[in-house]
């Protein structure tokens, strides 16, 4: 028996959200947005039929709330809910919630995610369907003692690993028993406070680990297949950052074990729906793999399985919820070509990938043959510290792997976020990388390689760009006030030309950029450099500049007195700096100012202004996307705090200033100390 819906909820935001509600569009059904306060502008709401108000900005109260979910779908008259990833996506407790409502869960079974989202039990429930399992112990109730007994059977290295949650939250390498005793203490303590429980289970290490996972559908009426496998090795800190299909790895025969075993997954929990089973595969023996665990949901890389076979994971969904039969067989699915995603993230690998945030001022997504953007971004959007980083998702599909890599480095060349500092370089840096283009991926890869990234420079041509938009804004202030001959930005005199001077910075430089005469012929030159020609003009948010007779184009905007350029594959931040004072008695020399290296939110201050305070002393404690920053006092001296508890503060904002009771000249930098939350 089907069941038609004409009325689905997305219970999520962002770029997932705007994405369901797409596939909702093409198959006629009217779509319902849930949002919080900090949503209301979002474009998931705008694109959607309706949208419903359901909460303050934080999760627990907004898009974590059971009863306000399923109340927004009885009002609008939602017969079915789809949970997107993350937030209730995973929570049996709403999946049965759901269905005592008499709402279908577009995902499996209440007791598939309750078993699957235990590791342990899913462990024991794939053993039973010959599914090939990583050597080790798990069974709940384990004490450090049995773990510790039976390390050495198992054979170091070993993984602890927490029984729930992820996200690489209380995991620990051991590679020495001598280390076991402690890595277990504290893994239990992390995973405690993370996900409410601290059972612990061990499994071997595999050297050089691959992260392999297989894409499944399965519905109501007993059939399974799967869609083949998607390589997601290349991680930072347990989190996916590329992912692709088909894996480079594995010859048709062992994808074709893989994806049995995968199907036997989910026969293991009679699931239904879409879903992923992950696998650890030894880059060293391609052959042999091993059950992680299964994800219940739609995973943020299903993109690539969507564009190497073709299906609409969302469509099939909703028509198996709806009680529909597969329309195909395992014989039918076919892998055409190569696909790769990249995910960009609101972070600023200058920075140790601290998160960053900021209202779009300007926004391009790239298009062309083989290129899709999944995206929750529009101009306006104003990316805070209440959710994910995750911003979009640049897909890039090719007749074979090296083609879908050019592919997604021209996309990711023509991506710009104004306003918000993004991960897009570095992605443009790992995949120039020689063995992510040969294939030789691992878990480790992407982190052996986050130490050599350097944040590119600006050059020559954009800093000539940046000072020529300021001198544009000059000769249009002047023109509004009728400037007459000493007054327009010339630089002429009686006596030679004086060069306007704009002192500007971006990264680690900083220079003098002098310019003389008209925007249509000008010279333009670097302090104690030659001078070269130079013509600009501004059409609206374009700037044209053409130095030595070569042309740029940059979209630029302007924001808190910085001015973001997108252009020459790349985007640039640069800031005009006022000249320093050559009398010595700038109001704040000599001061240690501690700035926040994070949009966030103020969540604690520990001194009050005036205290005495020593090096080392906690001041100030910024949270940002579940991230705390301590920032503490560089030296002995007297503290002016200038913010309090509760404030929401910006990248680089003052927080507070101490007044040193040493050598001002001697100052150490400022220290900023990670405490995982």
């Amino acid at each position: 028996m089907t069941t038609q819906f004409d009325t689905v909820l997305v219970a999520n935001r962002g770029e997932i959200a705007v994405r369901v509600i797409g596939t909702l569009r093409q198959m006629g059904i009217r779509s319902v947005a849930v949002y919080s306060e900090a949503d209301a502008g979002a474009r998931h709401v705008r694109e959607a039929d309706t949208a419903v108000l359901i909460g303050p900005a934080a999760a627990r109260e907004s898009y974590l709330d059971i009863d306000k979910v399923l109340d927004a779908a009885k009002r609008t008259g939602a017969q079915a809910i789809h949970p997107g990833y993350g937030f209730l996506s995973e929570n049996a407790a709403f999946a049965a919630a759901c269905a005592s409502a008499g709402i279908a869960f577009l995902g499996p079974s209440a007791r598939a995610i309750e078993v699957m989202g235990d590791k342990i039990t899913a462990k024991n429930a794939v053993a039973e369907f010959d599914v090939p399992v990583v050597p080790g112990i798990a069974r709940p109730g384990l004490a450090d003692a049995d773990l510790i007994a039976a390390a050495d059977d198992i054979g170091y290295p070993v993984l602890v690993k927490p029984s729930a949650g992820g996200g690489g939250k209380g995991m620990r390498l051991v590679e020495d028993p001598a280390d076991l005793p402690s890595a277990l203490a504290s893994a239990r303590r992390e995973a405690a406070s993370a996900f409410g429980d601290d059972t612990l289970f061990l499994e071997r290490f595999v050297l050089r680990p691959r992260h392999i996972e297989v894409q499944i559908v399965a519905d109501n009426h007993g059939n399974v297949v799967h869609l083949g496998e998607r390589e997601c090795s290349l991680q930072r800190r347990h989190q996916k950052v590329i992912e692709e299909a088909p894996s480079p790895l594995l010859d048709a025969e062992t994808r074709a074990r893989i994806g049995e075993a995968a199907c036997n997954t989910a026969r293991s929990v009679d699931y239904a729906g879409a879903g992923t089973v992950e696998f650890i595969v030894s880059a060293d023996r391609p052959d042999e793999f091993f059950f992680m665990e299964m994800n219940t949901r739609l995973q943020v890389e299903h993109p690539v399985t969507e564009m190497v076979t073709g299906l609409d994971l969302v469509e099939w969904q909703v028509r198996i919820a709806a009680g529909e039969a597969l329309g195909f067989t395992q014989d039918d699915i076919t892998l055409t070509g190569h696909a790769i995603e990249a995910r960009i993230y609101a972070e600023d690998p200058g920075r140790g990938f601290l998160p960053t945030g900021g209202t779009v001022l300007g926004l391009a997504e790239p298009a062309g043959p083989g290129v899709r953007v999944d995206s929750g971004l529009q101009n306006g959007t104003v990316v805070g510290s209440d959710y994910d980083p995750m911003l979009a998702k640049v897909i890039a599909h090719g007749a074979d792997r090296a083609e879908a890599l050019r592919r997604l480095d021209r996309a990711l060349a023509g991506a710009s976020v104004l306003g918000v500092t993004t991960n897009i370089d570095f992605l443009r840096f790992l995949l120039s990388d020689a063995d992510v283009r040969a294939g030789r991926l691992d878990t480790g890869l992407l982190d052996r390689r986050v130490g050599d990234y350097r944040a590119p420079a600006a050059d020559d041509c954009v800093l000539f760009a940046a000072a020529a938009f300021h001198w544009l804004e000059l000769w249009a202030a002047g023109s509004r006030l009728g400037a007459d001959l000493w007054d327009a930005p010339t630089g002429w005199r009686v006596g030679g030309a004086q060069p306007i001077s704009f002192r500007l910075r971006s990264g680690d430089r900083t220079e003098h950029v002098l310019i003389t005469g008209t925007p249509v012929d000008a010279t333009v030159r670097i302090e104690s450099s030659e001078n070269r020609t130079l013509a600009a003009r501004l059409d609206g948010k374009v700037l044209t500049v053409e130095i030595e007779g070569g042309s740029d184009t940059f979209r630029v905007a302007e924001q808190d007195g910085d001015l973001w350029l997108a252009g020459g594959d790349g985007t640039w931040v640069v800031s005009q700096l006022r000249e320093a004072s050559v009398r010595g008695d700038d109001a704040h020399a000599g001061e240690a100012e501690l700035a926040s290296p994070m949009p966030g939110t103020v969540i604690a201050v520990h001194v009050a202004s005036g205290d005495d305070v020593a090096a080392g002393t906690a001041v100030v404690v910024v949270e940002a996307m579940k991230m705390e920053h301590t920032l503490t006092a560089p030296v002995d001296g007297t503290v002016e705090v200038l913010v309090a508890a509760g404030d929401q503060v910006k990248v680089d904002q003052p927080l507070a200033r101490i007044h040193p009771n040493t050598d001002p000249n001697a100052l150490p930098d400022t220290t900023t100390e990670d405490i995982a939350s």
